[in-house]
């Protein structure tokens, strides 16, 4: 652990320690409650204690899910909702991420605060959190990459601003507003270079700072491989110092961030042997977490070399049953393991209907249901299940109830539940129904898939 340091928004480490380690010895007791209170008092003291007081809060709410923990209740989210202070509402949305990890609603509203209260390491650490869960979803969110752009400009770390507003640019590209800031952002990056080229070698004076800003720095999207090379270094120095298991992933991430498929191997191995010997199922999952984002990166290297050969498309193919499979087995431990998370319920039915195993999805996508964060997601796949499987009548119930549930109209959730039921319509012959519905599409956006085309034609077809 570093020695104490006061800064003006560091606080008192030396003050915060005792409630950290406290905290430690309460969560090997599986006392999570007690110990999430603890992190908290503790990053009252010190809030910007990234490595001593945010990243163990976070490993241990993750094992908290993992055991059954129960998300905050009505009284808690009430309690916390509003602070006096950015550091009151950092600290608020902690806590209840900390009882729910995976809602990144939280996750968002704690990096505002931070960015507000100039606590720039846990903002850093925090967004680069969110930016990995938006570049893993399925479909990533345009409003989560303008706030990370924002963010990560505002703590001036303009090469993850760039690369966020990329992101923004690519799911928006013909927003000539954001192009505009992606090369007012990138103009901001070569003066910050030129100002370190300036001071001396920019890898040195990185070096010469605490292991935690080290470690802290390596999440950073611009890495030279000699930082990488040096991360990697000063986490098995880490490691075989003190073989916890915040170690463990800490030198597992270190081989990882080499992007590389020996670095993901590397890791995997590590956190293979790790379970072996400590029985822990988080160290599994992290595995199969960096299995399967390495082979994501073989489906993007075989799509990025396509070309119109047979030989090209059938690597493409075998690289995506890959993954397919390793994807439906990685959340069926998880599922298995965590018997209580619903999240992995609606992951797993996903996969499962991936695989075209769709009598086998609908149980499991209908469980996740009762999780209103994945509901009208979950609703929606099973309702497109019941279309596949001809049962159009069951599917115009589910999308018909999801439309109604769904309360805002005109994005792209809105957009594809109104289709998928207008399609279920028009495959049951109710042509009004479904033309009614293919307009109102249209009318928000009329480029929307082909919903020009089916207007036409359904149009036709009344006439």
């Amino acid at each position: 652990m570093a020695e104490a340091s006061i800064t003006e928004n560091n606080g008192d480490l030396s003050k915060a320690v005792s409630f950290f380690k406290r905290a430690e010895e309460v969560a090997a007791t599986d006392n999570f409650d007690y110990a999430i209170d603890l992190y908290i008092e503790g990053l009252q003291r010190a809030p910007d204690a990234v490595e001593e007081g945010h990243k163990p809060l976070r490993y241990n709410a993750l094992v908290r899910q993992g055991k059954g923990g129960k998300k905050p209740s009505m009284f808690e989210k009430m309690r916390h909702s509003r602070g006096k202070n950015p550091l009151e509402n950092m600290l608020s949305t902690e806590f209840l991420l900390a009882k729910d990890p995976d809602n990144l609603t939280y996750a968002e509203q704690m990096l505002n605060a931070a960015v507000a209260g100039g606590f720039k390491k846990t903002a850093m650490w925090i967004a680069d959190l969110i930016f990995e869960a938006n570049r893993s979803a399925d479909k990533p969110s345009l409003q989560t990459y303008l706030l990370l752009k924002d963010s990560y400009s505002a703590i001036e770390a303009y090469a993850k601003a760039a690369s966020a507003c990329g992101y923004a640019c690519r799911l928006k590209p013909d927003d000539g507003v954001l192009a505009g800031e992606f090369k007012n952002l990138s103009a901001k990056l070569a003066m910050q270079k030129g100002k370190y080229d300036q001071q001396g070698d920019f890898r040195d004076s990185i070096l010469d700072r605490e292991t935690q800003e080290k470690y802290q720095l390596q999440q950073a999207a611009v890495k030279s491989i000699d930082f990488r090379q040096q991360a990697i270094a000063d986490a098995q120095q880490l490691y075989q110092a003190d073989k916890s298991s915040q170690n463990i992933f800490k030198l597992a991430d270190a081989f990882s961030d080499l992007q590389n498929d020996q670095g993901d191997r590397d890791a995997i191995k590590l956190l293979e042997e790790s379970f072996e010997q400590f029985k822990d199922f988080a160290f599994k999952k992290k595995a199969g977490e960096i299995k399967l984002k390495m082979l994501r990166r073989h489906v993007r290297n075989a799509k990025a070399s396509l070309e119109t050969g047979q030989q090209a498309k059938e690597t493409v193919d075998i690289a995506t049953k890959r993954l397919l499979a390793a994807e439906l087995e990685h959340y069926r431990l998880c599922m298995d393991n965590y018997p209580t998370d619903l999240r992995l319920k609606y992951e797993y039915g996903v996969r499962l209907m991936r695989n075209q195993r769709y009598d086998e999805a609908i149980p499991f996508l209908q469980e996740a249901r009762k999780d209103l964060r994945h509901r009208i997601a979950a609703m929606n796949k099973a309702g497109l299940c019941f279309f596949v499987k001809g049962w159009f009548k069951d599917a115009i119930d589910i999308f018909k109830e999801a439309v109604e549930e769904y309360e805002i109209k005109d994005d792209d959730i809105a957009k594809e539940l109104r289709y998928n039921l207008a399609r279920a319509y028009e495959q049951q012959g109710q042509i009004e129904e479904a033309l009614e519905l293919y307009r109102k599409v249209a009318q928000i956006d009329f480029g929307y898939k082909d919903v020009k085309i089916k207007v036409d034609k359904l149009r036709n077809i009344g006439q």
